[in-house]
């Protein structure tokens, strides 16, 4: 079986490219990373660590790289093959190699290949796949778009790994935390014969993501601005401090509460799945610095997004949100001068704490703009004291 991932980073390698090969694939990496991809064709293998005690080593072969912006025409070849394509390359890229996927599928048309095959978004967003058919679609014919239709399938997916920062003189070398999940919705699959050892498939996909979003990007992203303000440079070093971890575990119960209201999930199941969160968080091999994992502020307090979203469906269903809204309090304290977003946040908060929280969360329930605004005040006068 053949795969091309688009994406030879960390997450590329170190998860989709190891559940990949797990399930016996061989695999071209598609990247502009000249220095990844030449190693990946001079060596077709790579190991990957895993940050825990003992951090066994996994061996990964069958490996090549394509540099799309030299060889554009390869990376059609290749999908023009392919049994499957997988991207981790970050959700605001997709907008640009969604070209080149188009080329391919018409490629398959021209061909007159007619298995059936899915494109599978790995991103750390909601409806990835479905993001991305939009652009391929950009870049279709009608008649295109109908042989698509018909031969290929966007599944949307959810994935969890964490990846600790880190420096090899492999370039190839990657370490990854013991724990992953990947789930995809069955339900959108054009070839369901194709299932990988290794990944669940769901019939509704939006449970799990919200699950994820909610507990895992919500309780990170918690840990490094509650640990921010009490200046802890290292989600490490934060999550030691009992503070910041009373404030994760009151988060993750608010957010537990909405998602078992909305779910169905099983308390107790739900109770263990968060516990697992914590423990990931406090791994000493997979530590990251505060300053990366708060970075872009003004994006992660989006309408949509992992506070202001439960904050909102919280108080619909008559649920606790005050622990959630004290983290919210603490980004727009965020201050890092090397994020563009951070430096802008600050320049925006001033003493307008109403108008900034409108002009962020797209919020329109004015009660709730006002309860984040007092505490933000709240904040910043703890703060500045």
């Amino acid at each position: 079986m053949k795969a091309v991932h688009f994406g030879a980073g960390n997450i590329g390698r170190g998860f989709i490219g190891e559940t990949l090969a797990a399930n016996d694939f061989s695999i071209d990496f598609v990247d502009v990373n000249d220095t990844i991809i030449s190693a990946l064709n001079s060596r077709h293998e790579y190991d990957i660590e895993l940050a825990a005690p003992g951090q066994e080593k996994i061996h990964i072969e069958n490996v090549d790289g394509i540099n799309n912006s030299q060889e554009p025409e390869k990376v059609v070849s290749a999908i023009t093959e392919t049994d499957l394509v997988t991207t981790a390359i970050g959700p605001k890229i997709l907008q640009f190699i969604a070209p080149l996927i188009a080329e391919g599928l018409v490629a398959r048309k021209k061909q007159n290949n007619v298995q059936k095959i899915d494109v599978i978004a790995c991103e750390n967003m909601i409806g990835g796949s479905a993001h991305l058919k939009d652009e391929v679609y950009k870049a279709l014919t009608d008649e295109d778009k109908d042989f698509v239709d018909k031969y290929v399938g966007f599944p949307n997916a959810a994935v969890d790994r964490i990846v600790p920062l880190q420096e090899h003189d492999d370039p190839l070398m990657v370490s990854v935390e013991p724990f992953k999940e990947w789930v995809v919705d069955e339900s959108q699959m054009a070839n369901p014969d194709l299932k990988l050892d290794g990944v669940h498939y769901a019939p509704d996909l939006e449970p799990y993501i919200e699950r994820k979003l909610f507990s895992v990007n919500t309780g990170h992203a918690t840990v490094a601005y509650t640990g921010k303000t009490f200046g802890y440079d290292t989600i490490g070093d934060a999550i030691k401090d009992e503070r910041v971890l009373d404030q994760l575990k009151g988060v993750l119960k608010e957010t537990g509460d909405l998602l078992i209201a909305k779910w169905n999930f099983k308390r107790e199941d739900h109770e263990a799945y968060q516990n697992k969160i914590v423990k990931r968080f406090e791994n000493p091999y997979i530590s990251d610095t505060i300053a990366r994992v708060g970075r872009t502020p003004i994006r992660k307090l989006g309408f949509d997004e992992r506070f202001i979203r439960p904050i909102r469906e919280a108080k619909e269903h008559g649920l606790g949100y005050s622990r959630l809204l004290e983290t919210v309090g603490k980004m727009y304290q965020f201050n890092v001068p090397e994020d563009e977003e951070s430096v802008k946040l600050q320049q925006m908060v001033h003493d307008k704490f109403a108008e900034v929280v409108t002009t962020t969360t797209g919020l329109k329930d004015q009660s709730l703009v006002n309860e984040i605004a007092s505490k933000m005040s709240q904040e910043f006068t703890e703060t500045n004291n």
